[in-house]
């Protein structure tokens, strides 16, 4: 960790370096720029003034390209600055990763929060805290996205994760790469859009410009109205009417289906500044070699039929886009009218469709996925003593750790071993108030997510087959629905048990259950569905204050208690989240209270201390 936090934070000195050189050129260059402007001026008006007319226009000629080179220039050094800046900040933001402070983050995944999902609201997979948070380096919506996929379920087989996890390894080395693929996906002007309009309009098609026949009557009537124009106009040889009406014809040839080419223009140009971002993250993409057979897979499968690379097929889209933006322009109207300049877009785009279309979903979709994985990679990076999981094919569901941690509570975390399988196949757990039982059943449903993902978990070992992840844990009333927070945990318990019945592997993580109801009904019914859990093929850890609960390992085998414990020293309450085998034999609720400020009888408390 140590030298992970010195590459950081040289590699945020060294651009703050960069960056003060740039600003001492962007300086130099913004007090020259007035002082060649007035030199230039000064001698054309001198040359000027005494009718040397030649070195006037040589003066007006040579300071015009040297003023246009260094506002070239200048443009430059701003974009340099800006990226300059961008790559500091990742290294900025990487220190405060490691310090335990990236739920300080801004994009923290609020808009992937589903309360109906099996595990994610339970496990902080997404929002304020959350996994998503702390992991997510990806800036595009593609990216975003193809991250909460990994996230919310099983993507693939074991095989698929493992690739996933070379994938990760490979780019986990590759911190430069990694950080420039990054800030390009920052330089976006604001939130990136959705490009599913993006990805229809190009499948819609104007067969009218793809005709020969009509193209050729877009290409060769400019042609001879400028032929006209220069003729009547300029060197007076045919009647002006000629001109006349070849302008007035293109004119109204414009009007063909206006309305429809003013829509469609404006659905490309809404996406002009993002594809300029894809454009740079895509060559970033391409013309990098990898190893990882995953990562081959996926550059592999963005090339045409040509062999074309994707960044050079947006580059020319991006081309086409702006060319359509000028029409912005005051002018632009008496050029299209002369150019037939709408028509001249419209059929390069088509030109451009005909030959992308089908696969500009699959680009999109490659460089989500490259966002993902760079997003997982940094976990590598910055954790070298996490382990990859193995994944195991075996019938039988099985979880397996030794020394797994919360990854999200940095160095606060404490590590625990346990093993569930198709022998033991519950864990109990219990112990008194705040000793980290529902800790400890995110711990591993968390650390399990990771896992499937194809990331390193917080653990030094760990193994698990794959399992349907379910969980019963932050169940609350519905009142839209008027749904109360006993009836919503039946409902959620409902669906687990369905699809453990069905006799697929399932992973459950069940907290304090039945806690909506008495001491009797929530100890039978615990006891019911406990049992019952036993006898399918899933595995899983449940928490419980009803120590009553512990006697369910001398009746069923397949259930193994397990407890936290605390302890007090002077006059204060202390847990080591150390998990034990064997049932809970001590309590801390109203020494709790006392702590709270609420009046409880001494000798009561004595009590408990004894224990």
């Amino acid at each position: 960790m140590v030298d992970i936090k010195l590459r950081y934070e040289r590699r945020e000195g060294s651009y703050n370096k960069l960056l003060r050189k740039q600003e001492k050129v962007d300086r130099q260059i913004s007090n020259l720029r007035p002082a060649i402007f007035i030199i230039g001026i000064s001698a054309a008006v001198l040359m000027y003034m005494v009718h040397n007319y030649i070195l006037f226009t040589a003066v007006l000629v040579l300071f015009t390209a040297i003023f246009i080179y260094f506002v070239v220039r200048h443009g430059r050094i701003k974009d340099n600055m800006k990226y300059t800046t961008l790559l500091r900040d990742i290294n900025t933001l990487s220190l405060k990763r490691l310090k335990g402070e990236w739920n300080t983050f801004i994009d923290d995944g609020e808009d992937f929060v589903d309360s109906s999902h099996n595990y994610s609201g339970d496990l902080d997979i997404f929002g304020k805290n959350s996994l998503f948070q702390w992991i997510n380096t990806a800036n595009t919506f593609i990216g975003r996205h193809k991250l909460s996929e990994l996230l919310l379920g099983i993507i693939g087989n074991s095989d698929d994760i493992r690739e996933r996890q070379e994938a990760v390894d490979e780019m986990a080395t590759m911190l430069t790469w990694r950080q420039r693929f990054v800030a390009e996906g920052m330089l976006a002007k604001g939130k990136m859009q959705d490009p599913a309009a993006l990805i229809h309009w190009t499948r819609e098609s104007s067969e009218a410009f793809r005709k020969a026949w009509v193209i050729f009557i877009v290409r060769i009537c400019p042609v001879v109205t400028i032929l006209l124009a220069l003729t009547g106009f300029v060197l007076n040889k045919i009647p002006y009417y000629l001109p006349v009406a070849a302008l007035v014809l293109q004119f109204a040839l414009l009007s063909y289906k206006k309305k429809e080419r003013y829509q469609m223009f404006s659905i490309s140009e809404n996406y002009a500044d993002d594809l300029k971002v894809y454009y740079k993250m895509m060559k970033l993409f391409e013309k990098r070699n990898f190893k990882s057979p995953h990562i081959k897979d996926i550059k592999d499968g963005i090339k045409d039929k040509e062999g074309l690379e994707f960044f050079k097929q947006i580059d020319k889209l991006s081309s086409i886009i702006e060319a359509i933006s000028n029409r912005r322009n005051l002018f632009y109207v008496f050029f299209n009218i002369l150019a037939l300049w709408d028509f001249q877009n419209i059929i390069a785009l088509e030109r451009w469709k005909q030959k992308s279309e089908h696969v500009l979903e699959d680009w999109f979709d490659a460089l989500g996925r490259m966002e993902a994985l760079a997003s997982l990679a940094v976990i590598r990076f910055e954790n070298s003593d996490w382990v990859m999981p193995m994944i195991s094919d075996g019938k039988e569901a099985v979880f397996e750790t030794k020394g797994i941690g919360h990854p999200l509570l940095t160095e606060k975390s404490t590590h625990n071993d346990f093993a569930i399988d198709h022998k033991v196949k519950v864990l109990l757990i219990t112990g008194s108030n705040m000793s980290g039982k529902s800790t400890l059943l995110r711990t591993a449903g968390i650390n399990l997510v990771l896992a499937y993902a194809g990331a390193p978990v917080c653990a030094r070992w760990f193994q698990a087959s794959i399992m349907g992840i379910n969980t019963c844990m932050r169940v609350t009333d519905n009142l839209g629905d008027n749904i109360s927070s006993f009836y919503a945990e039946l409902l959620r318990i409902k669906k687990i048990v369905k699809e453990a019945e069905t006799g697929r592997k399932v992973f459950f993580l069940l907290d304090e259950i039945f806690k909506g109801t008495n001491s009797l009904d929530r100890h039978t019914g615990a006891k019911v569905l406990i049992n019952k859990l036993s006898l399918t093929n899933s595995i899983g850890l449940v928490s419980t204050h009803d120590l009553e609960l512990c006697e369910l390992e001398r009746e069923n085998n397949r259930i193994a208690n397990y407890h936290f414990q605390e302890y007090y020293k002077d006059g204060r309450i202390y847990f080591d989240y150390q998990l034990r085998p064997g049932p809970s034999t001590t309590r801390n609720a109203l020494y709790l209270m006392q702590l709270a400020g609420i009046d409880v009888d001494e000798n009561t408390l004595s009590g408990i201390e004894k224990l």
